[in-house]
């Protein structure tokens, strides 16, 4: 017995060092983009311990056999990529208007879990889920607790609209179907609806909100750039999410509306297609993200040419909205706008994502601002710059591979080679 009281520790000493030893690994980096500056780190060992980054080496570090050793030395590593806006619940096709009548929430549900690994594939690590129909918050858990392999999820849940306004459900549809459609299901009229819709996002497992500000291009409805919400209905919601713990974000393509979120506080204006220097003057002064998503405009312009694609209605505003967001993102970048990167994937197909950083660079910023947009800066929007956006001891273990230098040729990030999310390797 005294025998055994003593082996029996002295092997669960070894069992619990060999399960942490095990845990650690070496990636052998021949390039490195850390993330926080511009330069190409030559050489490095990165050591990731569990879920983290233990340590930046430089040099590759010798290691024991109880280590695993990723061999990248061919390769330039990068942080993990972030989209700041996708809808992971479908993607655009000929049938997405009819879909809504035929799918129930488990064939969305099954689909997403597709698109969710596409984009994980595509190096996307990190995404803003930025409205559904509620099966993003599933979605989000099920990744979270294994089940699903997919991108870390923040999501709005459902998008908050006004009645006949972008994210009204009733839009198209027959009088009868759903004759009201009120705070729960994210349609307000009011400040008071507008605290009622943010508190059922909440209820519902939202991590952020999100309001359409203005008319929409794939909604619908004639106008794509109205106004649609009140100052005082922007100022609500703003000041419920603040109070819920939640940031916000604004659908916006025409100025007034655009306006009305800035000065309400809003913290990220997305697509900001008809954007003015006024406003851009204020998101500067008041500190607000613009989310171009370039790849949607070049998408819904493409495919409004052919017959049947969309609906008659949103043709023409897909021709006239569509070609302008490219040429905003350049005079918003040259003014200073922060660019947080967003795709709208969804609207165009999931795992292109990183074809909007071809757009942003032909528009002037350099490839390595580019990036950035997708790692430090979508880290700070997301106000997760503690654990993400920087390959640096301490931050989650969030690391891809391609196999050139992005700063040289942007367009190698399309093909990217490994992905490692909180430590485990995806693909290699």
């Amino acid at each position: 017995m005294k025998l055994t009281q003593k082996i029996l520790p002295a092997f669960l000493l070894l069992f619990i060092f060999q399960g942490a030893s095990a845990q650690l690994k070496y990636l052998h980096c021949g390039r490195l983009i850390d993330g926080a500056g511009d330069q190409v780190r030559e050489k490095v060992t990165i050591i990731v311990d569990g879920k983290t980054i233990k340590e930046v080496r430089d040099g590759y570090a010798g290691a024991g056999e109880e280590v695993e050793v990723i061999d990248l030395t061919d390769k330039t590593v990068l942080p993990g990529l972030m989209d700041m806006h996708v809808h992971l619940e479908g993607e655009s096709n000929p049938r997405s208007y009819l879909d809504r009548f035929r799918l129930n929430d488990a064939d969305i549900a099954l689909r997403a879990t597709v698109y969710a690994r596409r984009t994980l594939m595509a190096g996307f690590t990190t995404v803003r889920d930025l409205g559904g129909s509620g099966v993003n918050v599933s979605l989000r858990n099920a990744i979270n607790q294994g089940y699903v392999e997919g991108p870390r999820i923040f999501t709005a849940e459902k998008a908050i609209g006004t009645t006949g306004g972008h994210a009204d459900p009733t839009n198209g549809t027959r009088q009868g179907l759903m004759d009201y459609a009120g705070p729960e299901v994210g349609v307000i009229n009011g400040p008071d609806e507008a605290w009622q819709a943010v508190r059922q996002r909440y209820q519902n497992g939202a991590d952020l909100i999100k309001i359409t500000a203005t008319g929409g291009v794939l909604s619908l409805a004639k106008d794509g750039s109205n106004p649609q919400f009140t100052l005082e209905e922007a100022s609500a919601i703003v000041k419920a999410a603040k109070d819920y713990g939640m940031t916000t974000a604004a659908h916006a393509h025409g100025p007034e509306g655009m306006k009305r979120a800035v000065l309400a506080g809003i913290t990220s204006i997305e697509h900001g297609t008809m954007m003015t220097e006024e406003v851009m003057d204020l998101m500067i002064e008041k500190g607000t993200y613009f989310v171009p998503t370039i790849s949607a405009g070049k998408f819904v312009a493409e495919k409004a040419k052919e017959e049947g694609y969309f609906p008659a209605i949103i043709v023409p505003k897909a021709l006239a909205i569509g070609p302008q967001i490219q040429e905003t993102f350049a005079k918003a970048y040259k003014k200073g706008v922060k660019i947080a990167f967003g795709t709208d994937c969804g609207v165009s197909p999931h795992g292109d994502n990183a074809r909007e950083f071809v757009y942003m660079t032909e528009a002037g910023m350099p490839p390595a601002e580019a990036i950035r947009s997708a790692t430090v800066t979508a880290a700070a929007l997301l106000g997760i710059s503690d654990q993400l956006g920087a390959i640096e001891a301490g931050k989650l273990a969030d690391i891809i591979a391609v196999e050139d230098n992005p700063l040289e040729n942007i367009e190698t990030l399309l093909e990217v080679a490994f992905v490692m999310k909180e430590g485990k390797v995806y693909k290699e």
